[in-house]
């Protein structure tokens, strides 16, 4: 995707809505970078993404290189780093790399956390063992460079994971029937209800035929959808369990670079 107006205004919208709350924030009251605020986001997201531990195996990176693409509120860069990782985060936001920072001193722990463009990462080629990014990349206009940048600066034998929206889930679907039907807009795609109601502008839901083509330059590829729960807010419970992980929200990209 070349870079036109259009790209360079609809970044500057994600932005701006990311510097204006950072992931995360919205589950805490606790005044914004003091140690209950950040204690209170960590809680709410083991309680919302219990799954996140076994996908991020924050004890295996201890003593790799590993990069974080998004670090938000840092409570994903922080367990790498409680874990002995030696660790670099960027975010696109200012607000978060300053908050990140904070929460590091608060610990006592040092790393390497700095404002980064996903499309465009200021590190060499095969500098990172590990590269992770959950919940991130889908907002950037142009996802496909995104994702191929991370796998630039990931180490031959190095591994991937990676989160994404997926299209067809419970979340999406809902969604849609907000902002379609009931909207009196039956015809709109699900693309289309995404990219203007789900987070910042222009967000996008993949498909894992999509992701294979989008991570082909990564061996021993996995796709694992997973239901979280966001989407058992959208579906009855029974619904959801008979359904499992079909229509999760969630597409977890693993691999390594050849």
């Amino acid at each position: 995707m070349p870079t036109t107006p259009t790209a360079v205004d609809q970044k500057a919208r994600v932005q701006d809505f990311w510097e204006e709350q950072p992931c995360g924030a919205e589950h805490t009251a606790n005044a914004e970078g003091t140690p209950e605020f950040f204690a209170e986001v960590e809680r709410t997201r083991d309680e919302l993404d219990p799954y996140i531990h076994r996908f991020a195996d924050f004890e295996g990176a201890r003593g790799k290189r590993l990069l974080e693409i998004g670090v938000g509120l840092g409570t994903d860069f922080i367990r790498f780093v409680r874990a002995g990782a030696i660790a670099t985060g960027v975010d696109l936001t200012e607000h978060a790399v300053q908050l990140v920072r904070r929460r590091l001193a608060l610990e006592g722990l040092e790393a390497d956390v700095r404002t980064a463009d996903a499309e465009s990462l200021p590190f060499d080629d095969s500098s990172f063992d590990r590269v992770y990014s959950w919940g991130v990349l889908h907002h950037t206009p142009n996802t496909r460079k995104a994702i191929a940048e991370a796998i630039r600066v990931l180490a031959p034998g190095g591994q991937a994971c990676v989160m994404l929206y997926a299209r067809h889930s419970w979340v999406a679907y809902g969604l849609w029937v907000k902002h379609g039907p009931l909207a009196g807009r039956p015809l709109r795609s699900l693309g289309d209800v995404l990219a203007s109601h789900m987070e910042s502008d222009g967000t996008k839901g993949y498909t894992k035929r999509e992701l294979r083509d989008l991570f082909a330059d990564l061996s021993e590829l996995r796709i694992d959808k997973v239901r979280t729960t966001y989407d058992e807010q959208i579906a009855p419970g029974p619904i959801a369990r008979m359904t499992g992980d079909a229509l999760g929200w969630n597409l977890v990209i693993r691999g390594r670079r050849a």
